[in-house]
């Protein structure tokens, strides 16, 4: 083991505590279905039907034709079936980046493309979205950011963990920057469809720029994080260089999980899915804002139009990691350090559960920082 190698740090966190608490909010989905929640008597009748031999390694034809039905002019041939968009993300930095390169990346952010740029050697640019004004992104921040040297910029849209929304005029402006530099762009678009409150559909970037890289999954907007289905629509000889790595990596994504992604993309069943999900997000925002009414004085959070993540600032002087363990070891609730997404002082917390779960854990919480002293 290399001691140079920087780990996942939110992802270890989770992975070590997440099965040993009472209640996990720190994840970034809601409440993940059972399969037989979601599937009629025939379609589980069909799913225990799947061949369990090797699939069609860069998705079934199916499967890729939907996706790329999402998709304003793609094809199949644009896209690439992957487990998770995480390991879409590693393909994309594996691909295109090289220790001379600079990365761009928006902070606070999940930070995947961070890590990996770093163990890679590249030089990574955080640009800051303007916490003082409802962590709204900041496009001339973004254009001091780029140089000559930049070779990707990743957007997460809608945002993880403030779930802010880019307008039409701030995509453009990242566009022009990419453009600029002729940078490639990764635009993340695993929140789109958790929109609440009324806000519209996130549009996707894809279409608009031919150095793009769009990315998406079953994880977050679905609530299927367990069938760990993920793509990337790229252009064909884009998905040709990642499926190349995608052999090296995988294989192929599991017959099962393509099995039901196929159903989950139908028009009927995806309206179905997203239904439930932004209910559970409405349901958790309504029980967060109660909450807030009684404890406003000690946590405050910034408006947000997608996820089912609130993304929660304390009033104490210990770190984000401090206060996440103390929350976990005496109320046995986990939540995600902001330090851990680049913005020390905040708890990520995930309100997409039942809201009994929600108002409980988030009880469990407060309690949690008034105990920990000065």
């Amino acid at each position: 083991m290399t001691s140079s190698f920087t780990p996942f740090a939110l992802e270890h966190y989770q992975s070590q505590w997440e099965r040993t608490v009472e209640m996990n909010l720190a994840d970034s989905s809601v409440q993940c279905l059972r399969t037989d929640e979601w599937l009629s008597p025939d379609e589980q009748a069909a799913y225990l039907r799947t061949p369990l031999y090797y699939p069609e390694v860069n998705g079934t034809a199916e499967l890729r034709r939907r996706i790329a039905s999402l998709y304003p002019a793609a094809t199949a041939a644009n896209v690439l079936v992957t487990v998770g968009a995480a390991q879409a993300t590693k393909l994309i930095c594996e691909t295109l980046l090289t220790p001379a390169d600079d990365v761009v990346v928006i902070t606070p952010g999940y930070r995947q493309v961070w890590g990996l740029a770093v163990n890679t050697g590249c030089t990574v640019r955080e640009v800051p979205l303007d916490e003082a004004n409802g962590w709204r992104f900041d496009a001339d921040a973004l254009d001091a950011a780029m140089s000559e040297r930049t070779k990707l910029v990743a957007v997460v849209n809608p945002n993880n963990p403030t779930g802010t929304v880019l307008t039409e005029a701030e995509m453009a402006r990242v566009i022009a920057a990419c453009a600029r530099v002729g940078a490639w762009l990764h635009a993340d678009e695993v929140y789109a469809g958790t929109e609440h409150d009324g806000v519209a559909s996130t549009p996707t970037f894809w279409g608009r720029y031919d150095r793009l890289v769009c990315t998406n999954s079953l994880s977050k907007a679905y609530g299927l994080a367990g069938a760990r289905i993920g793509w990337v629509v790229a252009s064909d000889a884009m998905i040709e260089a990642l499926w190349r790595r995608h052999e090296y990596d995988v294989i192929a994504a599991s017959a099962p999980g393509m099995a039901l992604a196929e159903v989950a993309l139908q028009p009927e069943k995806r309206r179905w899915l997203f239904d439930r999900q932004q209910g559970l997000t409405r349901d958790g925002w309504g029980v967060m804002r109660e909450w807030l009414t009684r404890h406003g004085t000690t946590f405050s959070i910034a408006s947000s139009s997608a996820t089912a993540i609130a993304f929660v600032k304390y009033a104490h002087a210990a770190s984000s990691f401090a206060v996440a363990e103390h929350i976990r070891q005496t109320g046995s609730t986990l939540v995600a350090p902001g330090e851990y997404l680049g913005a020390p002082g905040h708890l990520r917390v995930t309100l997409g559960y039942a809201p009994q779960k929600v108002q409980a854990a988030l009880e469990r919480i407060a309690a949690g920082l008034a105990s920990l002293g000065d």
